[in-house]
């Protein structure tokens, strides 16, 4: 099996764990929300942590976290994926995980946007019709729901301030986020034992405490650790091995896989105005798509040319 194949194989098996992963937050929607969150943080700490350990890299952790401008950027990083993370959890257990796979849908738009805004990145003419495909989503969905659908906008805007930030990181995304659940950790602590010890509630007003309640509950909440860890190793595995373009076409997989496992498990609700507004979406996208490897292909024709003429001369 040669490298290509092997991450392909791995970035079809991060973004099917990133898809099918509300079915396992389902199975907890018993708990509260911040203390999944917490439980997420601190054995995903655990588990990062010791990758990096047995790699020899924690040197490299503590340099990145030693400047103030790596401390800040990691700490804003860490704040967005909390907030993604958490919005994420809630949405599953309220039953609006529809929303949430429309705001991974919005993601890659969010993302061009922001690259125009603060990189001042030119959009070509396939990018602003799908930009503003995303805006008559958004816009036909709330005025059908008659709310904006806040889920998927929190998502999608926290998710792509999150990547921005992280252009600026010259570190790979393992030591980052290990950094990013670090700097976490201590707020995840905290919370577990108000949670634990003096029984509080947080947004739900619902008692948690379910650690170490009973043996299911206890393996289900370490097992955080494992679906935020396990998917991400294997898609910075892939993205050494296969081209952007393969790695941005296979993660709509995730997407994909939430919005099946909401509207054919979950039995959400999919209003005609949810219609509308994801075949904008999925139009946009196949737009932005189509542009991106065109571009690519007349790069590559481009540069092969350059090459075919260079060695004559």
């Amino acid at each position: 099996m040669n490298d290509s194949t092997k991450g392909l194989m791995a970035m079809i098996g991060a973004s099917s764990i990133w898809g099918l992963s509300p079915i396992y937050y389902k199975w907890l929607a018993h708990v509260p929300p911040l203390e999944v969150l917490s439980h997420r943080t601190l054995w995903s700490f655990v588990i990062f942590a010791a990758v990096l350990a047995f790699q020899g890299r924690l040197g490299v952790l503590r340099r990145a976290l030693s400047t103030r401008r790596g401390l800040a950027v990691i700490a804003f990083a860490g704040a967005m994926i909390s907030l993604n993370w958490f919005v994420f959890i809630l949405s599953v257990q309220i039953g609006r995980a529809v929303e949430a796979s429309l705001g991974y849908y919005i993601f890659p738009l969010v993302a061009v946007a922001l690259g125009a805004l603060f990189f001042g990145e030119r959009l070509g003419r396939a990018q602003w019709v799908a930009v503003l495909l995303a805006l008559v989503a958004v816009a036909v969905l709330t005025w059908g729901l008659g709310a904006a659908p806040w889920i998927s906008l929190i998502l999608a805007t926290s998710f792509g301030l999150y990547g921005l930030v992280k252009k600026s990181l010259d570190v790979g995304p393992v030591v980052s986020v290990t950094g990013e659940v670090a700097l976490l950790l201590p707020l995840a602590l905290i919370w577990l034992v108000g949670v634990n010890l003096y029984g509080w509630q947080g947004v739900t007003g619902r008692a948690g405490g379910f650690f170490g309640h009973d043996l299911a509950n206890t393996v289900m909440l370490m097992f955080s650790g494992v679906i935020t860890a396990g998917p991400l190793i294997l898609f910075s595995y892939a993205t050494r091995r296969l081209s952007y373009a393969s790695v941005g076409l296979i993660q709509y997989l995730n997407p994909s896989l939430q919005f099946l496992v909401a509207t054919l498990v979950f039995a959400e609700p999919f209003t005609r105005w949810h219609a509308i507004a994801f075949a904008l979406i999925w139009s946009a996208l196949a737009i932005y798509s189509l542009a991106g490897l065109r571009g690519r292909a007349v790069s590559r024709a481009a540069s092969s040319a350059s090459t075919e003429l260079t060695t004559e001369k």
